[in-house]
């Protein structure tokens, strides 16, 4: 398959670290993370979780060529899986659409962190 484009992110964990324990961490969380992100993110390491996943949201849309633009927020890329598994993508709403739209067919991810930095890389295939 062909490539539509790629992405990548990188993410210092002390400032998510940071945005997780601030006075707007509900709201914070609720706009940007998916109930089953907020649940994935849970235990240990929890700031890199967030981080490598917020990384790799952003990596996503870079890989679509539209970043978080058009209608389109980092709730609308969903993360699933990642611990023990392969990281796969779940777009929803104007993401999914544009995806469509697009002819994309595939688009795959990859994250990883250190207790310093998260980071991620996505690659978007079209037909």
């Amino acid at each position: 398959m062909p490539i539509f484009g790629v992405g990548t992110d990188i993410v210092e964990v002390e400032r998510m670290a940071r945005a997780i324990k601030s006075r707007w961490a509900d709201r914070l969380l609720w706009r940007i993370f998916t109930s089953g992100e907020i649940a994935a993110c849970m235990g240990p390491y929890t700031a890199q979780r967030y981080a490598a996943r917020f990384a790799a949201k952003e990596a996503v849309v870079k890989a679509l060529g539209i970043g978080f633009t058009i209608g389109i927020s980092a709730g609308m890329v969903e993360i699933v899986g990642g611990e023990r598994t392969r990281p796969r993508i779940r777009l929803h709403d104007k993401a999914l659409e544009f995806v469509q739209s697009a002819n994309i067919t595939e688009v795959h991810v990859s994250m990883t962190h250190t207790p310093l930095y998260a980071g991620a890389f996505a690659i978007a295939e079209c037909r």
